[in-house]
């Protein structure tokens, strides 16, 4: 049997479904039971019947999972490598600190640890950040850690946000500049330029579509444009041409930068996954205050989100 036939059997054999991020290079997703965004996996991982869920993706989707699932074993192929660094810019005692000088409630990213989440009022993703907000009574809000998708909920809400920690960002989608966005647009002037809200204002302030990784996979599929510049992690582009392959369709896509690579997602191999099948490894293990806590933070986004 090859990699791929040995890692279906175990699947089968020890009811295990395995998740994939949008950002998952081909091969990984081509073996997933499910790939999709930020709040599309902690949706799916709020419905599955499976014994064992094995997350290609990094720490904090792999946590939320076990948050929504503290039953299951919930499995992460590498652990000291799938740290997003962007979730450890916000930990308890920065939270605690604004928190004391603002009576306001709290809105965490999901790109959090488990430990944020706790202290959180109620989470959100970049596919649902602006609905979230919107739904609060309040008109001051802390959020963090990304001061780029706090840019963008503050203009599409008009609420005062309070970004914490005040720099908080990922390291891939802050690579991204106006340089860029003018060297690809004169390569490809009739392309549609997708970006992510995690990207700086200025780069969001130029684009055609600012949107989700599986927003963006709507758009280009659903578009009769035939030209696109992908402004997220470069391997969004292998996703959005498996679903064109799959409706027969062609387009062009075209990176922002190609050497826009989130190396932590990249530590999750096909060897890995089997591995982690074989020997049940790495099991995510939260206490149980701290998932209490934090399901409720996500589960009433998932309850506005529906």
């Amino acid at each position: 049997m090859n990699i791929v036939e040995k890692i279906d059997k175990l699947k089968e054999e020890k009811n295990a479904i395995i998740l994939a991020h949008n950002y998952q290079p081909k091969e990984i997703l081509k073996i997933a039971d499910f790939v999709g965004d930020s709040l599309e996996l902690c949706i799916k991982a709020s419905e599955t019947n499976s014994d064992i869920i094995v997350f290609a993706g990094v720490d904090f989707m792999a946590e939320s999972a076990k948050i929504l699932n503290p039953e299951k074993k919930v499995l992460l192929p590498e652990i000291e490598g799938t740290k997003c660094p962007m979730a450890h810019q916000l930990n308890r005692e920065i939270i605690l600190k604004y928190k004391e000088k603002y009576k306001a409630p709290l809105v965490v990213y999901v790109n959090t640890t488990a430990e944020t989440k706790a202290l959180a009022d109620i989470t959100c993703t970049s596919a649902n950040a602006d609905k979230i907000v919107s739904s609060l009574e309040e008109d001051l809000i802390l959020f963090g850690p990304d001061k780029n998708l706090a840019y963008y909920i503050k203009k599409r809400t008009g609420k005062e946000i309070i970004n914490i920690p005040e720099d908080g960002g990922c390291y891939v989608h802050q690579k991204f500049s106006l340089e860029d966005v003018y060297r690809v647009r004169k390569l490809y002037p009739k392309a549609t330029l997708l970006v992510h809200p995690e990207c700086n204002p200025e780069v969001q302030e130029e684009a055609d579509v600012i949107a989700s990784t599986s927003g963006m996979v709507r758009y280009v599929l659903n578009s009769d444009e035939e030209e696109f510049i992908i402004g997220t992690e470069r391997d969004l582009i292998g996703r959005i041409e498996l679903e064109l392959e799959k409706l027969g369709l062609k387009k062009k896509l075209i990176p922002l930068r190609d050497d826009a690579i989130c190396k932590e997602m990249k530590r999750i191999t096909l060897e890995k996954i089997l591995k982690s099948l074989e020997e049940e490894r790495y099991e995510i293990k939260l206490d149980e205050d701290t998932i209490k806590k934090a399901k409720k933070a996500i589960e009433r986004m998932i309850e506005l989100s529906k």
